[in-house]
């Protein structure tokens, strides 16, 4: 199909695309990797009257640490992520979560802010941001804003930026030394939208976990924190009948409706294998492959 008719205007500043936003009165959408407005235009799902391109603005781009953290430009793309060698050192869940995002074609184009706001389920960066505590820096015309990742994703494809709003960077606090962090999921094909996906990060102390942050991408409408199975090795050595239990503990954390690619059953027994192996990896080694399954 053919996209409807619509203006197009580069925006040289924020101000300015927010100028622009309010003249159109809403009739208008932001361009940045363009991987989602694109293929929406064209299925005829959205009809604008323009497309403000904001892909070069310079506050929207770049990879910076700061005293709080790691701040990402919005427009930064996936490949940058998964190359930058500031984000491997303090933030390598998101590297790796990278690797499997798409193909190298989309990865060149298609950008860290614009994946987030389209809140797309099956994505991997959404489930890595909620597990790693991030803040989402927002600007709008009432103003700057800022959003936990908890708080961020709030339906299917739905968000808590209002219409008009951009979304400008995100902030990776920093991890402590001791996290443990592992990014995984469970694809037909590389480059396929998981069947199920999942971001951990372990804090240890003595032996003990003393903090668990665990969500999981395509089992639900939205990135899904495993709140059950996060109590469930909180205050205990990461053994065996510790990662048991937080498997177990999943069936009160997930409820992936049916589809017509797999029965909701499935796709948790298979959030529960892949757990298995993600804590297995980071275990300290004693327990045998077997034993994680």
């Amino acid at each position: 199909m053919k996209p409807p008719p619509f203006g197009y205007r580069r925006a040289e500043s924020i101000p300015q695309a927010l100028e622009w936003y309010a003249e159109f009165e809403g009739e208008a959408i932001w361009l940045a990797g363009g991987h989602s407005v694109v293929p929406s235009l064209a299925l005829r799902l959205q009809a604008p009257s323009v497309l403000i391109d904001i892909s070069r603005l310079p506050e929207l781009s770049g990879i910076v640490l700061t005293e709080a953290g790691l701040r990402i430009g919005a427009t930064t793309t996936h490949a940058e992520i998964l190359s930058d060698p500031l984000v491997r050192e303090h933030a390598p869940l998101l590297s790796e979560a990278a690797h499997h995002v798409a193909h190298p074609a989309i990865r060149n184009r298609a950008t860290f802010g614009g994946n987030l706001a389209l809140a797309d389920p099956a994505s991997e960066f959404p489930a890595v941001v909620r597990c790693l505590g991030a803040v989402l820096d927002i600007v709008g015309p009432d103003g700057e804003r800022e959003v936990d990742a908890d708080d961020f994703f709030l339906d299917l494809y739905t968000t808590a930026m209002e219409p008009g709003e951009i979304l400008r960077s995100i902030l990776i606090p920093r991890q402590p030394p001791s996290a443990r962090m592992r990014f995984s999921e469970l694809a037909r094909r590389h480059g396929d939208f998981a069947m199920v996906g999942a971001a951990v990060r372990l804090m240890q102390e003595g032996g003990r976990t003393i903090d668990a942050r665990i969500c999981f991408h395509a089992v639900g409408t939205v990135p899904v924190r495993a709140h059950s199975a996060e109590n469930a090795l909180t205050g205990h050595p990461l053994d065996l009948d510790r990662i048991c239990s937080a498997r177990d503990a999943l069936s009160n954390d997930l409820e992936p409706a049916d589809d017509p690619s797999m029965p909701g059953k499935m796709r948790l027994h298979l959030a529960g294998v892949l757990l298995g192996r993600v804590l297995h990896s980071l275990s300290d080694g004693s327990l045998n492959r077997e034993d994680a399954r």
